[in-house]
This record gives structure tokens, sequence and C-alpha cells, in this order.
């Protein structure tokens, strides 16, 4: 099984609603997410490991192997909601600048054009 996407988790089905995931660091070992959610009707926040990529399993916490929550007490669940917001913000800000160091790259970049306009000649050429 490996990798349990957190937006699947839904368990237990009567008392966990409206998961909004925060944090997924996706599909790789270490795997952790953190979400907002409804657990028995009140506003909670829940953590978990997402499981190993590589190994069976749905990941910790599970019951009855299906994926759950562990729901953090609430006098830290702010302080992990912003960290986990705080992540996210961080790995998007590391892809951009990823993407803004292969556009700076001139001479890849016109590789790729020449390779893009390769491809759509050989496209057009197949009509």
């Amino acid at each position: 099984m490996g990798y349990t996407n957190p937006h699947t988790v839904r368990s237990p089905k009567d008392r966990v609603k409206d998961v909004e995931v925060i944090f997924d660091k996706g599909p790789q070992d270490g795997s952790w997410s953190l979400a907002k959610l409804k657990f028995d009707g009140s506003d909670a926040v829940g953590i978990r490991w997402n499981g190993e990529v590589a190994k069976p399993g749905v990941g910790t916490p599970s019951s009855r192997s299906n994926p759950t929550w562990f729901i953090v007490p609430t006098e830290i669940a702010e302080t992990l909601v912003e960290t986990a917001k705080s992540l996210s913000k961080d790995e998007h800000k590391t892809l951009l600048e990823g993407y803004r160091a292969m556009a700076a790259d001139t001479e890849r970049e016109a590789e790729a054009m020449e390779w893009s306009e390769a491809l759509l000649g050989d496209l057009s050429e197949a009509r």
C-alpha cells in the first residue's frame, strides 16, 4: 500500500468531517500531514504519518487497517497549524526558486525551445 494521501483520510467516518489538509510532505519516506477538521462536530487539528512509499501499510495512526487522524490537544493546535502553513509556503517558495533558476538558464531554455519547435513540426507533418 505505501503512502496514504491525507486528502482521503476520513476515518472514523462518523466522527471526522470537513478535512482541510494544511500540509502534506507528499509521497516520500518520512511523510506526514496536518489538517484542520471537524471531530465530533467541533473544530480540531489532526496530524498523521502518511506511511512509507515502499512499505505496506496505511501510515499511523490507523484503526482496523483504516488510516485515521491523531487529534492534537487544543493548547498546541494553532501553533502546529501556523508552523505547517509556514512549511507549506517554504516548499512553494523553493519550487518557485527552482523554476526561476531554470528560466534563467538561457542555454537550457534555448534547447527546450528547439526541442518544442521540432516536436510541433513533427506533429504538423503527421497531419
